[in-house]
């Protein structure tokens, strides 16, 4: 109440007036070459879906979208990072798919207070003590997906289980969240460096661990030729695999075909969900893409969608920065997952839900809802964050 009280102030005119914006320049930094670029295409397809619902422009003034490739690359993303937010002058910040890849950039983006709206990253550390007025995510903590992951082999009743996980930082969070909730012994963990596309070795431990599970978190490109490996070594079931819902997205088991059907997971969004803007991004991507959406691609949508209600209600005076960061906080759009609010951090608090890849009456593989796991689940880290 207070929040939403203290933006009608603010855009009434109770502080110094601002005028609105004829345009608005969204920087969309992502990784749309090498392994990653199906993640970050992804994430673009549905920005640009949004943009075209909204007919080109967000909370009423055209957008000029400037899109760059960082290719996975960290120095690489520093140098267009710092063109977009010194040079071009970006009014959002947006796109980026990897954790290092927000390290490279971050620093010059809140510096010049120009808001970053996260549609993938959720590192831990902006979650609490660092927690930034300019940072939001639509999408998660990076490991709150894989604490519901671990939640749920709890419950199943596993109790030996093989972690496989990149050797980055964001990977070791995933590793975090996955042992905060999952109660049994971890057969040994395996940490592979960004990029790796072979696992023959990894495989061979696997066998010779005998784990009664593998949990694995590898993303894009990574993931999909590990689930191959993985279906070829003949350890494809033998040995139950679970991960994240990044690893099982719509894309990726649509990639790699029937051997991924039986694969469970957990994730916060579905192509299945039957609320009305769901059923509606799903339905008008699929007319403009000729494919189902993934997690990726929705998170890129509700970026937009998160946008274009801000500017919205500060009516475009987008130069008042304490006007539009009250606006980004009250989350006045519907979400493809349904209700959506923001935490004190600006990480979403969020239910998580138990996936089987399946295939559907059409014949297609996809992912199923089987339940919750999590219900408004907040992150672990939001009580160090002291930001009012």
């Amino acid at each position: 109440m207070f929040k939403k009280t203290m933006l009608a102030m603010l855009v009434a005119g109770a502080m110094l007036p601002v005028q609105a914006a004829e345009k608005i320049k969204v920087g969309f930094l992502s990784t749309l070459s090498g392994p990653g670029a199906v993640l970050g295409t992804s994430i673009l397809d549905g920005f640009n879906l949004a943009l075209k619902k909204t007919g080109g422009k967000l909370g009423g003034l055209p957008v000029e979208l400037i899109v760059q490739d960082d290719q996975g690359k960290p120095d690489v993303a520093h140098g267009l990072g710092e063109k977009l937010i010194k040079k071009e002058k970006v009014d959002f910040m947006t796109g980026v798919v990897f954790q290092n890849i927000l390290a490279a950039v971050e620093k010059d983006t809140f510096a010049s207070e120009t808001f970053f709206i996260s549609a993938n990253t959720g590192p831990s550390y902006l979650a609490g003590e660092s927690c930034n007025p300019y940072f939001f995510t639509v999408s998660w903590i990076s490991d709150s997906y894989s604490e519901a992951t671990g939640q749920y082999l709890t419950q199943k009743g596993f109790k030996n289980t093989y972690i496989v996980a990149p050797n980055y930082p964001g990977g070791k969070d995933v590793v975090a969240g996955f042992k905060r909730f999952y109660k049994g012994k971890i057969a040994d963990e395996a940490y592979i460096k960004m990029g790796e596309l072979n696992f023959a070795t990894e495989l061979a431990q696997i066998r010779a661990a005998k784990p009664d599970s593998v949990f694995f978190f590898l993303p894009g490109g990574m993931g999909i030729n590990f689930l191959k490996q993985w279906n070829q070594s003949g350890l494809n079931g033998q040995i139950p695999l679970f991960a994240t819902g990044w690893n099982f997205d719509q894309d990726t088991i649509t990639a790699i075909g029937e051997s991924t059907v039986g694969a469970q997971h957990a994730a916060h969004w579905n192509s299945d969900f039957n609320n009305p803007q769901s059923k509606q991004f799903v339905a008008d991507f699929e007319k403009e893409y000729k494919r189902l959406p993934s997690t990726y691609a929705s998170q890129g949508y509700d970026a937009a969608m998160l946008m274009d209600a801000a500017v919205r209600d500060v009516k475009g005076k987008i130069e008042d920065k304490a006007a539009l960061r009250l606006a980004l906080e009250a989350a006045n759009f519907k979400s493809v997952r349904g209700d959506f609010k923001f935490n004190k951090n600006h990480y979403p608090i969020q239910t998580y839900y138990s996936q089987v890849v399946a295939k559907d009456d059409k014949g297609r593989i996809v992912n199923k809802t089987t339940g919750k796991i999590f219900t408004d689940h907040p992150d672990a880290y939001v009580s160090a964050c002291k930001m009012k």
